[in-house]
């Protein structure tokens, strides 16, 4: 990747019930990212974090949908900074802070064009505040994202205008009922851990790059880094078991790569959901600095 690369950090941790993902920016900046992608070849710039208040200082609003105005506050000013960086002619890189970042991250990318999205992930962040089972925002950000029910008239949350035809899913493996069927009857690409042992992660990446670049401008690509397995990525809030191998994501993050050399499709990326409080020696950080780098390029020979 030849653009120089604006990280942008969102410490924002209201759409999760456990805290301690608001100091994930700071524990992958500290595993040396910026190591990591000067070894990729590219020019960084650290525009330090968006200002977050604490969640201990605000009270829930609403129980199905909890700190919703203040994830708009911060999603909004998220999105302009990345529409910033873009319109500079720079590639934003987030991080997060919880997964209800990426409303942000991706109505700031989505300006001005047709964008695909790539979603690593264990979960499907399918649900709406009449579906979820917690009132967790950061189990919702697709589906706020794509406009689905009562997020169909949030301007600030579906601006990103995607079409779920461009969006793909990739190591699914833990849905809530509801979330499975919309799923199900929704017209995204959706690939389980299932799909990646039988056949290989790299074609199943394969196949979901053809489906996000396909009629799009761009990629956004969103990496929660509990699609890892937890005895390779312990430090997340919702861990769950059987995901990808610290090689599967990182060959995974590599074929994007690759793609991008081909095509130059990426045009931002974000890897949410780290926890030094659940982590240990920082290893979660450490490998999500890492993916990053191996998205922009960085390789073995």
């Amino acid at each position: 990747m030849s653009t120089e690369v604006h990280v942008i950090g969102a410490p924002m941790d209201y759409g999760a019930d456990r805290r301690g993902v608001d100091m994930g920016p700071s524990a992958i900046r500290y595993a040396d990212l910026a190591n990591e992608l000067a070894q990729a070849g590219v020019d960084v710039v650290d525009t330090g974090d968006l200002l977050v208040p604490r969640a201990e200082e605000r009270s829930p609003s609403h129980e199905h949908a909890k700190f919703l105005p203040e994830i708009e506050d911060v999603c909004s000013r998220l999105a302009d900074e990345v529409a910033a960086t873009v319109d500079d002619g720079a590639f934003p890189l987030v991080l997060g802070g919880d997964h209800a970042v990426a409303i942000g991250t991706m109505a700031g990318a989505a300006r001005d064009a047709d964008l695909g999205v790539l979603w690593l992930d264990a979960h499907g962040d399918f649900n709406t505040p009449s579906t979820s089972p917690s009132g967790n925002v950061h189990g919702m950000p697709l589906a706020a994202a794509l406009g689905r029910d009562e997020f169909a008239d949030t301007a600030w949350a579906n601006a990103a205008g995607l079409r779920e035809e461009n969006v793909a899913l990739v190591g699914l493996r833990n849905l809530d009922d509801h979330e499975r069927e919309a799923i199900r009857d929704s017209a995204m690409t959706a690939f389980t851990m299932s799909d990646i042992d039988e056949r290989g992660v790299t074609d199943v990446v394969e196949d979901a790059l053809d489906v996000v670049t396909t009629g799009t401008d761009g990629v956004h690509v969103s990496l929660d880094m509990d699609w890892l397995d937890p005895d390779e990525a312990p430090g997340v809030g919702t861990p769950v078991r059987g995901g990808a191998t610290y090689r599967e994501a990182h060959a995974a993050l590599e074929t994007v790569a690759e793609r991008d050399d081909a095509t130059g499709c990426l045009r931002s990326l974000e890897v949410v959901e780290v926890n030094p409080i659940l982590d240990q020696s920082n290893r979660t950080a450490e490998i999500a600095a890492e993916l990053v780098a191996s998205a922009l390029g960085k390789r073995v020979l």
